[in-house]
């Protein structure tokens, strides 16, 4: 059972904690031996003998287990929990807080993932163990003047470092707890950024992929400078015609040179939007998934960067069928300064709940839910992943094209084509260890997790579609 799983039944059942689950197991073990020791004493002329309905049945047992539960947790809590059953408690209330991710504690949320990149993303890289990571200084916490604040605050720093074979060393973080719903904050003050640089942070349950989901929060390759958010999932999740012009800033990918089916040539004449989130979706490229992209070329790399960092925000947010995604560089919304600031108080009262309906339309926006066009079960179990890869499908084929004047300078051809190879080629830039790499780093401040309070199922309730932004 997951961390998250463990929170859930916490949260949701009426055994709230171990003292009481062990006073329940304590007491109705208890009530059970009792019960069990009177009948077996009994005879055929005992007061109480096998036929009374007392401890005849096993649903007198039942009963028992029954009342002393109510005994122990109370009507109120038991009544809580079926509330929550039943669907009369929904999670729409205000949002509170679940996990900071910051300093000295950073790591402490995560796991190294200890091995070669995946074979969908097949990166130029090794990621390595934390001890490794350690050792090789390519994960680890300063404190240091924050220019932000003026304040001395410790910062979580990751980055690759070369080897003699060629593909780099690397960290991937993959999040112990598991997610079906949430707000998601990454306060980065610098993200990796250059040439054959490929870095990420994302949600997904890889092992149950595509059926369970991924959504990409912060993604970009070879010195990209605009914010895309993508959803990558099983068939039957279209966005189109369920989201509205006027619901986000940003605008969909458009898709352009897709093999003509009969001809197998680049179709240039076709545009298409990438709203549809099937990773196998037609006239999309594999796994291109539904892909919003922001309305300003300055949301991502080196504009952020010398910004002094940004906010990247995820609402996912089932109950009223939308996932919404937002970029805030160089200004932050007062009311989202103020939740990453009080985030770590520990006097709760303190702290400022986010509230993402004052944060303005956000740049991408996905209907999901049970009225949409993908429902809410598309996306589920997931978990945080941050990882820094090189080359690979994605930058690695794209370099060529990207990057023109390096691929000329570092031009490597197949050997059983010998035609010129996008992914070799940058292969070969990333192993000559280039000045470049002195960017491809992470800088964080902070992750930030949030998840709604239950409340009263309004009956008549005003529809949190695409239309109420």
């Amino acid at each position: 059972m997951s961390p998250r799983q463990e929170q859930d039944i916490k949260e949701d059942s009426p055994l709230i904690n171990k003292d009481k689950v062990d006073k329940y197991q304590e007491f109705s073990g208890y009530s059970m031996e009792c019960a069990r020791k009177q009948s077996s004493s009994s005879s055929d002329d005992d007061k109480i003998n096998s036929s009374s309905p007392m401890f005849a049945t096993p649903w007198s047992k039942a009963a028992l287990i029954l009342l002393s539960t109510i005994a122990i947790f109370g009507v109120e809590r038991i009544g809580h929990y079926l509330q929550i059953k039943t669907g009369h408690l929904v999670r729409t209330g205000p949002y509170k807080l679940l996990e900071v991710h910051e300093g000295k504690n950073f790591f402490s949320h995560y796991d190294f993932f200890d091995g070669p990149d995946s074979l969908g993303s097949a990166g130029y890289n090794m990621y390595v163990s934390e001890s490794k990571a350690t050792r090789l200084n390519i994960a680890n916490v300063v404190n240091e003047k924050d220019a932000r604040t003026g304040k001395d605050e410790d910062f979580v720093y990751m980055s690759s470092s070369p080897t003699k074979e060629g593909p780099r060393d690397s960290v991937r973080l993959e999040g112990k707890t598991r997610f079906d719903r949430g707000l998601f904050i990454l306060d980065v003050r610098h993200m990796p950024d250059g040439p054959g640089i490929w870095p990420a942070f994302w949600m997904t349950d890889e092992a149950a992929w595509p059926r369970n989901g991924e959504v990409d929060i912060l993604e970009g390759v070879n010195g990209q400078t605009t914010a895309k958010t993508a959803l990558h999932t099983s068939d039957k999740c279209d966005m189109y015609a369920h989201v509205a012009e006027y619901a986000k800033t940003g605008d969909w990918e458009w898709i352009t040179g897709i093999p003509d089916t009969f001809t197998g040539l680049p179709d240039y004449n076709t545009n298409k939007a990438a709203d549809n989130c099937w990773v196998m979706a037609p006239h999309q490229w594999a796994n291109e998934g539904c892909t919003a992209v922001h309305d300003r070329n300055d949301t991502i790399g080196k504009p952020v960067n010398d910004y002094g960092g940004g906010v990247y925000a995820l609402e996912w947010d089932p109950e009223n069928q939308y996932m919404k995604s937002w970029v805030f560089s160089p200004d932050l919304p007062q009311n989202l300064q103020d939740a990453i600031e009080t985030a770590s108080l520990k006097d709760e009262s303190q702290r400022v709940m986010p509230d993402p309906s004052s944060w303005g339309l956000p740049y991408a926006y996905f209907a999901v839910g049970d009225e949409t066009g993908c429902s809410a079960d598309h996306f589920k179990n997931m978990r945080i992943v941050f990882n820094l890869a090189f080359c690979g499908n994605v930058a690695g084929n794209r370099f060529s094209r990207e990057c023109p004047a390096l691929a000329e300078k570092f031009n490597t051809t197949n050997p059983d084509s010998g035609a010129h190879d996008p992914v070799l080629t940058c292969n070969a830039y990333i192993k000559s260890d280039p000045k470049a790499m002195e960017e491809a780093y992470w800088k964080i401040k902070g992750v930030y997790v949030y998840e709604r309070e239950y409340e009263q199922k309004q009956e008549n309730a005003t529809d949190h579609s695409y239309t109420d932004v």
